[in-house]
């Protein structure tokens, strides 16, 4: 066989990523849900839907500061000739004002309900109630700002400057689906409807842990024989990043014992567990060795599979401990790992979060520039994704492959190649998953 044909057949003996990360996220469910107070939901993902059980106004309020009256009190406010409304004297050909009386001032913590009479107002704050019978504010700039007597120089149309009760809310509206991730504005929009409580999925606790006896913690340049430990820091706050509560363990050697224990140990607080390194087939990836042992006969507790997937193929999921918590096993290379967790750890600590949708939202982009992708994988390249003045996207390659790390700390996106593209030419169009990146 050739060279070509040996790696499409090697290709073929790869489980489809699709199929892969299918059978993954079909054996995760949703964390319980748990009833939070307002003040602690931010960042939690909501458990079932939410209506509004009041209105947004509460009731008729000011929008501005100014004069509350009835607006055809001050309808002929500023008009030319005859007489000021009935309540003086104006030059025929002059501007003429309507002048009213200042019968009380309403404030935001005002109360009892007044109501309005023919001639008069009441100066009000933004925010207080309107008076009965009151259908326009008057802005404070378009008055002569007297507190006895008001003359007005404008008439503002029927309506202008108040809120009428349930404009913006009606009850009963729905506010939110279940799925959705509480941001500071929703919190603001259940407080103004009157919640106080709201049932959420708790976000998942996530432990991230690297093995293997060459890594040396951060700090110290890589000697022969030692690894800086990349993987841990850079998967917590990945983790973080997706709105878990993320744990880094930190360095466990190569002792099965003793990764055993440590495993163990770290179900007692984790709804997720991943690992990074020792996902191969050697003889010293010891992940694979001792959590794809058998025990009594029973199946394997994880399953470790090679996946169509560029960079880093092989992945393992299961789970450990009595508690049965889920394990994600990526590999060590950093760019794969980084790689691997968008494409499995994400979407599965979305899934217990109980948020809708479990995968990044992604784009068509054009193009800029050729490029060539191995053949039977599919490939997550960084890349940096525009938009485009007259609509749409293009998307600039940026370093794959072995480079993949340095590319990812550019990127915005990641292109998407499939398994059975080898040369995408530059003007064709892709797929691109948009990354939150805060730029």
């Amino acid at each position: 066989m050739t060279a070509t044909a040996d790696a499409e057949a090697a290709a073929n003996e790869l489980t489809p990523l699709a199929d892969y990360l299918g059978s993954v996220l079909r054996r995760l469910r949703a964390l319980p849900p748990l009833d939070l107070d307002l003040t602690q939901a931010y960042g939690n993902v909501l458990a079932e839907d939410v209506v509004a059980p009041h209105a947004y106004p509460a009731f008729d309020q000011a929008a501005i500061d100014g004069y509350a009256a009835r607006w055809e009190d001050i309808s002929g406010a500023g008009r030319t000739g005859g007489v000021a409304g009935g309540y003086g004297p104006s030059r025929l050909g002059d501007p003429r004002p309507v002048r009213l009386n200042v019968v009380g001032d309403l404030g935001a913590a005002s109360w009892r309900p007044v109501r309005l009479t023919p001639g008069a107002c009441f100066s009000v704050a933004a925010g207080s109630p309107l008076p009965i019978a009151a259908d326009v504010v008057v802005p404070v700039e378009w008055t002569d700002q007297g507190m006895a007597a008001v003359e007005i120089f404008r008439t503002p149309k029927r309506g202008y400057g108040l809120r009428r009760a349930g404009e913006e809310l009606p009850a009963g509206t729905l506010l939110a689906r279940s799925g959705s991730y509480i941001s500071p504005a929703l919190v603001a929009v259940f407080a103004a409807t009157g919640i106080g409580h709201v049932v959420v999925r708790p976000s998942p606790r996530v432990v991230i842990v690297a093995t293997g006896d060459e890594l040396v913690d951060v700090g110290r340049a890589s000697q022969p024989g030692q690894v800086v430990d990349i993987n841990s820091h850079a998967l917590t706050a990945a983790a973080a990043e997706v709105g878990a509560l993320a744990y880094r363990v930190g360095i466990c050697d190569d002792d099965p014992e003793g990764l055993r224990g440590l495993l163990e140990d770290q179900t007692l607080r984790a709804d997720l567990i991943i690992t990074t390194g020792g996902t191969g087939a050697g003889p010293g990836d010891m992940i694979r060795r001792v959590l794809s042992r058998r025990d009594g006969g029973r199946a394997s507790p994880v399953t470790f599979m090679e996946v169509a997937l560029y960079p880093g193929s092989a992945l393992g999921f299961g789970t450990v401990g009595a508690e049965e918590v889920p394990v994600v096993c990526l590999p060590g290379e950093p760019g794969a790992a980084l790689i691997g967790f968008e494409v499995l750890a994400r979407p599965a600590i979305q899934l217990l979060a109980g948020a809708e949708p479990v995968f990044r939202p992604s784009v068509r982009a054009h193009l800029l520039e050729t490029v060539s992708s191995p053949s039977g994988l599919r490939e997550f390249r960084p890349a940096h994704v525009a938009e485009r003045r007259g609509g749409g996207y293009t998307v600039q390659p940026l370093r794959g492959g072995p480079y993949t790390l340095s590319g990812l700390a550019e990127a915005n996106g990641l292109m998407v190649l499939g398994e059975r593209v080898t040369s995408a030419a530059a003007g064709s169009t892709v797929d691109v998953l948009l990354l939150d990146r805060r730029r």
